[in-house]
């Protein structure tokens, strides 16, 4: 098979990413991946734990170069490093400079800070190659492991370039509010600007003055890569955006009225990925155009009596999909939700997905979700809710819930809280849920 180069379309003094020293080009880039490659100890697995983008790829880059496997960890929490650590025994862990990681071998990556010569000609790495491994997020139960092809990284990307329009010659900012250790992450806000020739944003900007800031800054226009949780914030906030630009929202649902909102706010189209660890991004819409995705070039989602597969020249074997999925005869396909969010109360099925979408419709209620406990958790296995709503209280909103569902599914308890344990993409994992119910029954049990 052909091999591939590192980066896309630049010129050797082109910006390939802007952090908050200055501009860094390509010349730049080759000669910092070049360096660390170098200082990287010989192993065969490294978590890249750098919080800065551009300090991330330099990392990704050189350990492409020094044929190691990048770990991408859902958190950074010391327990869940630990664990992949000793699943894929002898792994080192590269991070921010200065920064250290207890009970792992750390490199701190040291970048050179001066303008080198040019070094070499742009790495070519075979598509076969395994250079990163992403973890699902563990929102549904254990986070699970899915290695992850130079092939399939580089066509996700080409594809999903080439489904919103960019061209040769665009020189569009990437400006994400999602950490690149997440899969659409890497995929929209790494992988997407290098191998289109757009300028990569460093940072991660999460409140909405700081994205406002980012953005204006941006020559050329933008493509914010976000979630609904950033849009919702943004939106609730009501500070005004700069033109030009467009948005690409993952890893949760997004509601038409909110994708609405969002494109009157930001004067910008507000386009979606639809996609899953196991198999990356699959699918794109725009959000207001109606419920059905369209699948990225090069993918393929049949249905049979039982079950759904996504299946693409890069992906060594056909991927089940998640979800509960239509698909139409055109290649189109429309998501009921994941089969782990159904329940069946008295005879009657919905998704928690759903459930969650309808309390947002609730006026007051900035976030929430509901919940199902599994039997034998020591809680009482009935669906209930927590709910960040300030002013409201639970009696309150259980009442405008009974506008929206059927009275089966009204949770009992609801409990308003200050906010909900949500990671860095906005996702909720079930272990955090669990562990807020547990507090919530030990709180009942003293008589709290």
């Amino acid at each position: 098979m052909r091999e591939t180069p590192l980066i896309g379309s630049y010129d050797v003094d082109d910006v390939l990413a802007w952090d908050q020293e200055g501009p860094r080009t390509v010349r730049r880039f080759l000669a910092d991946t070049a360096s660390l490659a170098e200082s990287l100890p010989d192993r065969s697995t490294a978590l890249n734990l750098a919080t800065n983008r551009y300090d991330f790829l330099v990392g990704f880059a050189a350990a492409i170069m020094r044929r190691q496997v990048t770990l991408l960890p859902q958190s950074r929490a010391s327990q869940t490093l630990l664990r992949i650590a000793g699943e894929f025994p002898g792994s080192y862990a590269l991070t921010d400079r200065g920064d250290a990681i207890e009970g792992i071998d750390s490199v701190s990556i040291q970048l050179r800070g001066d303008q080198a010569p040019w070094p070499m000609d742009i790495p070519r790495i075979p598509p076969d190659r395994i250079v990163a491994v992403a973890f699902t997020s563990g929102s549904t139960g254990r986070p699970v492991p899915n290695k992850k092809t130079w092939g399939a990284l580089t066509a996700v990307a080409q594809a999903t370039g080439a489904r919103l329009g960019i061209k040769a010659g665009d020189r569009l900012s990437v400006v994400a509010t999602v950490p690149h250790q997440h899969m659409f992450g890497l995929e929209a806000s790494v992988m997407l600007p290098i191998m289109h020739g757009l300028v990569m944003h460093a940072g991660r900007p999460l409140f909405p003055a700081d994205i406002r800031s980012v953005l204006a800054d941006a020559a050329g226009g933008w493509i914010l890569v976000t979630t609904p949780l950033h849009l919702r914030a943004c939106v609730a906030e009501g500070i005004s955006m700069p033109p030009g630009g467009l948005i690409l929202s993952a890893t949760a649902p997004l509601s038409r009225n909110l994708a609405q909102q969002a494109e009157e706010h930001f004067q910008a189209e507000v386009h979606e990925i639809f996609g899953f660890a196991e198999a990356g991004s699959i699918a794109e819409r725009r959000t207001i155009d109606g419920d059905r995705w369209q699948p990225l070039e090069g993918v393929h989602v049949a249905q049979d009596a039982s079950s759904c597969l996504v299946q693409a020249w890069y992906l060594p074997t056909p991927v089940p999909v998640p979800d509960r999925i239509t698909v139409d005869t055109d290649g189109t396909f429309v998501v009921h939700g994941r089969e782990a969010d159904q329940v069946n109360i008295a005879g009657h099925r919905i998704s928690l997905g759903d459930l969650n979408q309808l309390l947002l419709k609730i006026d007051g209620v900035q976030d929430g979700v509901f919940f199902l406990p599994e039997e034998g958790a020591g809680l009482v296995t009935r669906l209930m809710a927590f709910v960040v709503a300030p002013g409201k209280t639970g009696e309150e909103i259980q009442q405008k819930l009974r506008a929206y569902v059927d009275p089966v599914f009204i949770p009992r308890p609801l409990v308003c809280v200050p906010s909900l344990p949500r990671n860095a993409t906005g996702k909720l994992p079930r272990e955090s849920v669990s562990e807020l119910a547990r507090q919530w029954l030990e709180r009942e049990g003293d008589g709290a």
